[in-house]
């Protein structure tokens, strides 16, 4: 890999880590402001953007980087002020987080490729998780028709 392809990767890394550095900022909020089941979903999707988080400062440490440190505080789209928007914003953060990664499935180095993907999958399946409805099986196929309603059978018509 040349160096330049290797500060190019070292730069997606960062990104990727900025984005992990803000989903941990709010996803603490997020847990001031839950409770219960939901609590606990958000309590584990932190621990797992805090591992990703690790990993990432790992790689970019490893590659002659400084890891960026996380801001002070992070200016979020809207506070959530029930479970309702709680979920919505988590929702919110995983976009955010799958974004950066998209961006590090173009590096040169193939095992950051790789790394990238599943965290993008991580992303995804979290994003579902906090979701009330679940996708369709087949994302993008057109829903199945309807059957048109059944005709009376002659008993049900008088006839």
């Amino acid at each position: 890999m040349s160096a330049r392809g290797a500060a190019d990767d070292v730069e997606k890394l960062r990104k990727a880590l900025a984005a992990e550095h803000a989903a941990l900022f709010a996803y603490g909020i997020l847990g001031a402001r839950t409770s219960g089941t939901l609590r606990a979903r958000i309590s584990a999707a932190f621990d797992e953007h805090r591992a990703s988080r690790d990993q990432l400062r790992a790689y970019i440490t490893a590659r002659g980087g400084k890891p960026a440190e996380p801001d002070a505080s992070y200016a979020l789209p809207f506070l959530p002020s029930g479970a309702a928007l709680a979920v919505k914003l988590a929702v919110h953060l995983e976009s955010g987080v799958m974004a950066a990664y998209l961006e590090l499935v173009a590096a040169q180095d193939a095992a950051l490729r790789r790394y990238a993907a599943l965290a993008m999958q991580e992303a995804v399946a979290r994003s579902y998780a906090f979701q009330p409805a679940q996708p369709a099986a087949f994302p993008g196929m057109p829903a199945p028709a309807t059957p048109p309603p059944a005709s009376p059978s002659p008993a049900q018509s008088g006839g």
